[in-house]
């Protein structure tokens, strides 16, 4: 018995360490995201080790906008018609990202953000791991793309 106090302590302490997002971080959204990889409820991770398309987020107060972009050689994008809207939401000591599109609506919880890393947790508890990234430019001996 003695043992699960201790157990249930210890998970209850780590989870209390965890940082909190702070709304004034949503900024840090903006630009472009390379997703890494999915980590189910179980635990499992389904890896992403390269991407033919990135997220773009533009986040403007509590609304913006995603966007799927693909990457060009020339160190531009290409971009479909498909906007996700975007409101910022927080409720309690979360933050949540409320995506609406023609078709559907849903809220991912902004689990982490940092100018690197973007974590992601839908409602099925899916996190989604991101890298910041930009544009990558193969050709012209790889000048800097402006």
């Amino acid at each position: 018995m003695k043992k699960v106090v201790v157990v249930v302590t210890l998970c209850l302490f780590f989870l209390g360490c965890q940082p909190k997002v702070e709304k004034e971080s949503v900024t840090l959204l903006n630009g472009y995201w390379e997703i890494e990889k999915v980590v189910f409820e179980e635990g499992e991770d389904k890896e992403y080790p390269s991407n033919d398309s990135f997220d773009y987020f533009e986040i403007k107060g509590d609304t913006g906008f995603r966007k799927k972009v693909m990457p060009q050689l020339d160190g531009t994008f290409q971009a479909n018609d498909l906007v996700e809207t975007i409101r910022v939401r927080q409720k309690n000591d979360q933050i949540f990202l409320d995506f609406k599109t023609d078709f559907a609506q849903w809220s991912e919880e902004l689990v982490k953000i940092d100018a690197k890393e973007l974590v992601l947790r839908n409602a099925e508890q899916k996190e989604y791991h991101y890298k910041k990234t930009g544009p990558i430019k193969i050709i012209d001996n790889g000048k800097t793309t402006k």
